[in-house]
């Protein structure tokens, strides 16, 4: 029988997501398997769980679909960029959202729906936007819990964050330019970010952070259960991101 938006708010009960909760969610909507409503009840059960005074937090990114060769590159609008498709169709989904605010980053860029979404994205550093102020940051700040729908755990965003934070000399480091909004017109603007398409050192195995959530099941943090016909997996996000950071500079030598 498919899903539906009472099971599945079942299910996230069972999880541990409870009223008032932070939570950033990556989900593989085809995963979950059918669901009565579709991907827009998946949201609702998700504010359901979360209840009004709980905030859902997603990371979206977004496609820019050129090189800085192009002879017309469009500007930055965090209005109507989509959320890149390789993150899922929920992402997309929440972008939409009634209420829903995104923040300024064109590629650490996340959306937030619920009590606290304008505090979570209101700045957001154009340098290392997965630090130090970044939405990323306040999530943590928040008590904000990663939850996987289905979704696989080396795709845990919130990582990169462990990435900026660990104490690991000579990491890889990208610049690169977008096209963005300005006072007197669009603008170019220079990112300067810890190289996030790859391990953050070349020390680290490509799947470093399907090995520290792993590592972090196994010390008892999380809980796994299902979501619909999905695996789904919920962690706190500062316990997981201390993992993280020992785990990064315990393989990078530098432990």
């Amino acid at each position: 029988m498919p899903a539906t938006r009472s099971s599945l708010a079942h299910d996230l009960k069972r999880l541990g997501v409870s009223p008032g909760a932070v939570v950033m969610v990556h989900a593989a909507v085809r995963a979950v398997g059918a669901v009565t409503g579709g991907v827009n009840v998946i949201i609702q059960a998700l504010q359901d769980a979360v209840g009004d005074a709980g905030t859902l937090v997603a990371y979206v990114d977004f496609e820019p679909g050129f090189a800085d060769g192009d002879a017309e590159i469009p500007v930055f609008d965090k209005r109507i960029a989509q959320a890149a498709r390789d993150h899922g169709v929920l992402h997309e989904t929440l972008r939409t959202w009634p209420g829903a605010r995104r923040s300024d980053h064109p590629d650490a860029g996340v959306v937030a729906v619920g009590r606290r979404a304008e505090w979570i994205t209101g700045t957001h550093p154009f340098r290392y936007g997965y630090g130090d102020g970044s939405p990323f940051e306040r999530v943590l700040e928040a008590g904000g819990q990663v939850l996987m729908l289905g979704a696989p755990l080396d795709t845990i965003t919130l990582l990169h964050y462990a990435e900026h934070r660990a104490r690991i000399p000579d990491k890889r480091v990208v610049t690169y330019r977008r096209l963005m909004p300005g006072p007197n017109g669009p603008e170019w603007v220079t990112f300067e970010e810890f190289d996030t398409s790859q391990p953050v050192h070349p020390a680290l195995p490509d799947d470093a952070f399907d090995r520290i959530a792993r590592a972090a099941l196994a010390s008892g943090q999380g809980t796994v259960g299902s979501f619909g016909n999905a695996t789904a997996t919920r962690f706190d996000g500062n316990e997981l991101v201390a993992t993280a950071i020992e785990w990064l500079e315990r393989a990078a030598g530098r432990r």
